[in-house]
């Protein structure tokens, strides 16, 4: 209730979640029931995958999954993680048959008994991620480092798959 202080009315006001998919158009029965049923429907959905958990890469179930940049520069694939609350020690990158793989595991706080949660939306257990790689990859020469929670893996090119200028001549 919000009071004015010149007339001394109160005012009722309904507090409306925002949607930003939601269009700005008059009330109609039926158009505004089908949008929220697809919009129910929808949010049913992303709560069973997020009790089902995710597939990973090869067919196994997963709580969660780190979510992944994969960007290409002139000499090298560069590959970002993002790993948050993962120590360095449980991420484990493998290369064989030129599949990157990047594992690993987040472990969950122990909770104390006395701490009265009303909220646990955070994720946990093991994870992981493959990637093909194009033969232009040099495997021996892959860097990885860890930093504020993401991983970053560069994968050089080959010097053959590196672009090149090549100076035109007149004559």
């Amino acid at each position: 209730m919000l009071s004015c202080p010149t007339n001394e009315r109160k005012i009722s006001m309904t507090l409306i979640r925002w949607n930003p998919e939601r269009k700005l158009a008059p009330w109609h029965p039926v158009n505004n029931f089908t949008g929220e049923f697809f919009n129910m429907h929808r949010e049913i959905d992303r709560l069973l995958d997020r009790l089902a958990g995710d597939v990973t890469d090869d067919g196994k179930t997963s709580t969660w999954l780190p979510v992944v940049d994969v960007l290409e520069r002139d000499d090298a694939f560069e590959v970002r993680a993002e790993l948050p609350g993962i120590k360095k020690e449980d991420v484990k990158i493998t290369l064989r048959d030129d599949i990157l793989t990047i594992r690993g595991e987040k472990k969950q706080e122990s909770e104390k008994k006395e701490q009265n949660y009303h909220r646990v939306e955070r994720s946990y257990g093991s994870f992981q991620r493959s990637f093909a790689l194009p033969a232009s990859v040099q495997g021996d020469k892959i860097d990885a480092t860890y930093h504020d929670g993401v991983l970053t893996v560069v994968l050089p090119k080959s010097e053959e798959a590196k672009p090149r200028d090549i100076e035109v001549k007149v004559k």
